[in-house]
């Protein structure tokens, strides 16, 4: 998937295979959907040369999705302003909607206590190694060897969104430009497909990132604006380890 996705299993007596299956889920998503890859379903849809309802019944689902997403966050969550001319690039949604579908391989198996981190995207079950919640650093965006904040969190999903993993590949759908004056934004949330589609709209409004987020239900953030200024919602910050 073109970024580290690392798997780590607290329970005993993990039956063999179980991990690999995850893995090979994550494999079957980058054939599916991935845009560098010529060979995808999704290159193909964008290129014409598969319709829609030839696709896979995933990429059907992650697409309709997708639409309700833009709807949900007034136009900013936007697969196709992400590809402009290019068709469409869910690439926001699919990175948590992938862990998610991994996490789900694990508890089929009866797992109850693991973390899966995509790229920075993390959902936890259960409890940590040490016992207690899972502590998850969130990557400072100016720093690359430090983090902004650490929370401690069970049976939910942290997912990142700013410009310092993979330059700017998310831009204000509205403007059709880079957006401005943030500098990333994390949510919190039961769902990580969600909060990581939630993620990535807040980025692309840009200055209005924190007064957004500060109106999702369910889900709590923390907004680091350009200025390095820190604004969180309550329900982040009793999350936060100090």
């Amino acid at each position: 998937m073109g970024m580290p996705v690392i798997i780590e299993v607290c329970d005993p007596g993990v039956r063999t295979g179980t991990v690999d299956r995850a893995y090979e889920w994550f494999r079957l998503v980058d054939r599916i959907f991935s845009t560098y890859r010529p060979e995808s379903e999704i290159s193909r849809l964008n290129r014409g040369e598969l319709a829609l309802a030839d696709a896979d019944p995933a990429v059907r689902s992650v697409l309709r999705r997708c639409a309700s997403l833009r709807t949900q966050t007034a136009g900013y969550f936007d697969a196709e302003a992400c590809s402009p001319g290019d068709g469409v690039d869910p690439s926001g949604l699919v990175k948590g909607w992938s862990v998610a579908g991994a996490a789900r391989i694990l508890e089929r198996d009866g797992l109850r206590n693991f973390s899966i981190n995509a790229g920075g995207d993390v959902l936890v079950r259960g409890q940590a190694p040490q016992g207690g919640p899972w502590r998850i650093g969130i990557q400072h965006p100016l720093v690359g060897d430090a983090v902004a904040a650490v929370v401690a969190v069970s049976d939910l999903g942290v997912a990142t969104s700013g410009a310092y993993e993979r330059g700017a590949h998310v831009i204000d759908p509205h403007r059709r430009a880079p957006p401005e004056h943030v500098l990333s934004v994390t949510v919190i949330g039961r769902s990580l497909p969600t909060a990581d589609a939630y993620a990535t709209a807040a980025f692309a409004m840009g200055a209005g990132a924190a007064a957004w987020c500060a109106g999702l239900e369910g889900y709590e953030s923390m907004v680091i604006t350009e200025d390095e200024r820190v604004v969180t919602t309550a329900g982040f910050d009793r999350h936060r380890v100090r």
